[in-house]
């Protein structure tokens, strides 16, 4: 017996297709996405340009390296706030807006950059202060 000419087990699903998204994407979602990703990359450029400045020059690079991970410290939390806003935002127009999935990863994109803004911004700030001052005192 050829496979064509079996008889299917399941009938149609009992649930409807998705429907297309209609809506416009939220303003908020894409703030977000842009913010987290500018965050992410000034604070994985500090955390390179620092350590290859502290092989090199200790002084000249964690200076740089410090200034572009406070802005990624900054961004950071602006755009989990924006990402969740969006979230919110979304759910309530019923569908009016899209754009959710967008707003979920710059919200955690957000948190990843306001880490790595806080790491690189803590580890730069103390070994430029090594650099600059000596080790503690015993």
């Amino acid at each position: 017996m050829p496979p064509q000419a079996i008889p299917p087990y399941y009938g149609r699903p009992a649930y409807p297709p998705p429907s297309p998204q209609t809506g416009r994407t939220e303003g908020r979602v894409l703030a977000s996405l842009g913010l987290s990703l500018l965050g992410l990359l000034l604070g994985l450029t500090g955390l390179l340009i620092g350590g290859f400045g502290y092989l090199g020059a200790p002084g000249s690079g964690l200076v740089l390296a410090f200034w572009l991970a406070v802005p990624a410290l900054v961004l950071g939390p602006v755009a989990y706030f924006l990402g969740k806003s969006g979230i919110t935002r979304i759910g309530e127009s019923k569908g009016a807006l899209g754009g959710r999935g967008i707003a979920a990863a710059g919200w955690v994109i957000g948190v990843v950059a306001m880490a790595v803004g806080a790491a690189v911004t803590l580890i730069w700030l103390v070994l430029l202060l090594v650099a600059n001052f000596g080790p503690p005192p015993p």
